[in-house]
């Protein structure tokens, strides 16, 4: 496709999947909503349901600030749903999101929405065609694509051209949500009794190998990678194959600096190399990767053939 006639590509932040302090979480929103060049930010707790009640009164005064700076809300619903109580807070959502954007972040979520416009999240596995049609005749406007799939399959997936694809370009990738919590555990806690320790370990909390090599991350419930997904020199290929929206993940750092710096490798003012060196700079603990779009192990950092299709 020729760069000239590519649709205006766009930045989405992800919803927060860490138990931040309430208050710095709206604090950081608040800086989205007035400082980032971003066109999207997801609202909502996708990741334990008992973080909800700490964020949901911040919810209305903090879409109303994005709103006003002129981002598009979308609110995102749990990864794994398993009480009754959860199951309402879904149903609820799915009713009645008070005219915003629903992101469908398991199947369940999906089918609630069914015949209206929706946004399927990367928690839903999406992996060939006959899935995206499927979506698609559900309703679905936009589908983010799970971490792990190749440059070439995105590349089947966008050619269909039945919904806007997105994908995730930057931060910890999320891998697995699971009933138990092993922050809880590392604590010798209970989840029912869990004290939010999770709290504690605000982008996350590595796990090493038994030789000591970083592996994964734990947050709550989930289980995420310990390398930070970087698709800067990727961009420009991806978008030529169709893709035209990039998902951040918030993290403990600049993020307003970091959806810059995306927003000006995708503008042409900014070259890769020297995003990437921001990049660095701006997560100086964090360790990089690229490895599946490449096809490679997910977490290698691919550097010496950029080629991805």
């Amino acid at each position: 496709m020729n760069a000239s006639v590519l649709p205006p590509a766009k930045l989405t932040l992800g919803p927060v999947l860490f138990n931040w302090k309430p208050e710095a979480w709206r604090d950081f929103m608040f800086r989205i909503a007035d400082e980032a060049p971003v066109d999207t930010v997801h609202l909502g707790e996708v990741v334990c349901s008992k973080r909800a009640p700490f964020f949901d009164k911040y919810i209305p005064e903090v879409a109303e600030r994005l709103a006003a700076g002129g981002k598009e809300v979308v609110l995102s619903t749990l990864a794994l749903v398993m009480t009754e109580r959860e199951r309402d807070g879904v149903r609820d959502l799915t009713a009645d999101s008070g005219g915003f954007m629903v992101e469908a972040n398991d199947i369940a979520a999906a089918a609630a929405l069914n015949g209206r416009p929706h946004v399927v999240g990367p928690f839903v596995n999406v992996y060939n065609e006959g899935t995206l049609a499927y979506l698609a005749g559900m309703g679905a406007v936009r589908v983010s694509m799970p971490a792990e799939l190749p440059a070439a399959t995105i590349a089947i997936l966008a050619a269909q051209n039945l919904v806007e694809i997105e994908v995730q370009a930057f931060g910890r990738i999320p891998l697995a949500i699971s009933a138990r919590c092993y922050h809880a555990r590392s604590r010798n806690l209970h989840k029912d009794g869990c004290q939010y320790v999770c709290a504690e370990d605000p982008d996350g909390m590595p796990v090493d190998t038994m030789d000591g090599k970083p592996f994964l991350t734990v947050n709550g419930t989930q289980t995420m990678s310990y390398h930070y997904l970087a698709l800067l020199a990727e961009l420009a290929e991806l978008r030529r194959v169709g893709v035209n929206r990039f998902r951040l993940w918030p993290h403990h750092c600049d993020m307003v600096a970091v959806a810059r710096s995306f927003r000006e490798v995708l503008d042409g003012t900014l070259s890769p190399d020297a995003a990437s060196t921001r990049l660095a700079d701006l997560a100086p603990d964090a360790e990089f990767a690229n490895g599946y779009i490449h096809g490679r192990e997910g977490h290698r950092l691919v550097e010496d053939d950029l080629a991805i299709l």
